[in-house]
């Protein structure tokens, strides 16, 4: 089942069951948007409201999380291009919730911001409150799954000593997320592909089997000491091929759009624009 959160040229903000082109409505969306729980997808199940063709409403991004806890450096090909080690334990930073923009809307570049880098991710949906999960039920915690844009300000990002990575990765429209929440049916977290492409142009293409730490490692080591609440977003890395590392060097530039697939969820799209 795949889940969205929409908005009718009436104005209203609903939830609803996306069916290929179709989007059936499950009814009005709360404060979070799509929570991902157990009442959450019988609604999706169950809905039988209005269809719409998804030209004729705007997408928002699904879920609006209270917080949103992100991975560097966790995939193998993203360590060896970053010319760093192997990390011991999982490298966690935090993205404002205010930085969240939907498919089909734009990325805009501050004017400050002069190394605007891409990061397509994986992220999961936390479905069930947690603390201290163990890792033999770890995954019941998960309640879906969507693609993430990392976008990164890699000027904010390492002109400190400590590399402020909140910050540069915190800029207005920087994580765009949707453009749907799947269902974990059928789908292993261990083996999803994963793609980018600037305008066109393959720039990331990885599969989540590169991933140094787990889905369920993630979880067991962020709830040690932080509860996890339904709709909280675990965005889990970012595989090898970011403009950063790249010769010559790619970032995004005005009028570029970057398109990032993850298997079972779909396309994100956004366009890019620096800000005037």
């Amino acid at each position: 089942m795949k889940a969205v959160r929409f908005s009718t040229t009436a104005g209203e903000t609903r939830v609803g069951a996306l069916d290929g082109e179709t989007i059936i409505d499950a009814g009005p969306a709360g404060p979070l948007g799509f929570v991902p729980d157990e009442a959450g997808w019988t609604s999706i199940a169950d809905a039988d409201g209005q269809r719409y063709r998804l030209d004729d409403v705007k997408l928002l991004h699904p879920v609006q999380p209270r917080k949103i806890v992100a991975v560097g450096l966790n995939y193998r090909s993203h360590a060896v291009e970053s010319e760093l080690s192997v990390p011991e334990v999982p490298v966690v930073f935090a993205k404002w919730p205010s930085s969240l923009t939907a498919h089909d809307q734009p990325i805009v570049i501050p004017r400050e911001e002069t190394r605007p880098d891409f990061e397509g991710e994986l992220a999961v949906i936390i479905g069930t409150r947690t603390y201290r999960a163990s890792r033999d039920g770890v995954l019941a915690a998960v309640g879906g799954i969507t693609a993430i844009q990392d976008v990164t300000g890699r000027r904010a990002q390492l002109e400190t000593p400590l590399r402020q990575f909140t910050l540069g990765k915190s800029f207005d429209t920087f994580t765009p997320m949707g453009p749907a929440i799947a269902s974990l049916d059928g789908l292993d977290l261990t083996d999803l592909d994963i793609r980018t492409t600037v305008s066109g142009e393959v720039m990331q293409d990885a599969n989540t089997s590169d991933l140094i730490f787990s889905v369920a490692e993630l979880i067991e080591y962020v709830s040690r000491g932080v509860t996890l609440e339904p709709g909280d977003v675990i965005a889990t890395g970012t595989p090898g091929g970011v403009g950063d590392s790249r010769d010559p060097r790619r970032y995004l530039r005005d009028g570029d759009v970057v398109e990032t697939y993850l298997e079972g969820v779909g396309t994100l799209r956004n366009t890019v624009r620096a800000e005037r």
